[in-house]
């Protein structure tokens, strides 16, 4: 991503899927909204490893790596990406510390909230729906 790419929700929102129950992103994809190397990223993290519990952050298995790659369009990678709770994603402007990571991990931020708002909302459409029956 280059730095006159506009970050939007929608390209934020395209980077969340769901692993393990949880919506994620992967390092790749953080990194590039950060406008830092997926390594640097990384080492910032093991830097900070008590900011980051398993819980939040995990390395995906090649089987959940195989099913998020159909999902996205993405490089082969030579290790298996981790993967950030929105939890973590929250963490990450505190280590990478600059006026991009602080801006970005907001938008990002909001993103999961519209998101859980959109689900919220599909989820009392199909409620709604079982309690009503068109005759």
């Amino acid at each position: 991503m280059s730095g006159k790419d506009e970050i939007t929700p929608v390209l934020i929102e395209n980077r969340i899927f769901t692993c393990r129950g949880e919506q994620i992103m992967t390092d790749y994809h953080l990194a590039e909204l950060y406008n830092v190397k997926t390594k640097r990223l990384n080492e910032q993290v093991k830097r900070n490893n008590k900011r980051f519990p398993s819980s939040f952050m995990f390395q995906l298995a090649t089987t959940e790596w195989d099913n998020l790659q159909s999902q996205m369009a993405t490089a082969k990678r030579r290790t298996l990406p981790y993967v950030f709770t929105e939890q973590d994603v929250s963490m990450l402007s505190a280590v990478l510390k600059s006026d991009i990571a602080i801006a970005v991990s907001i938008q990002i931020m909001n993103a999961f909230v519209q998101m859980r708002k959109t689900i919220g909302n599909h989820q009392q459409l199909l409620q709604l729906s079982k309690d009503f029956t068109i005759i």
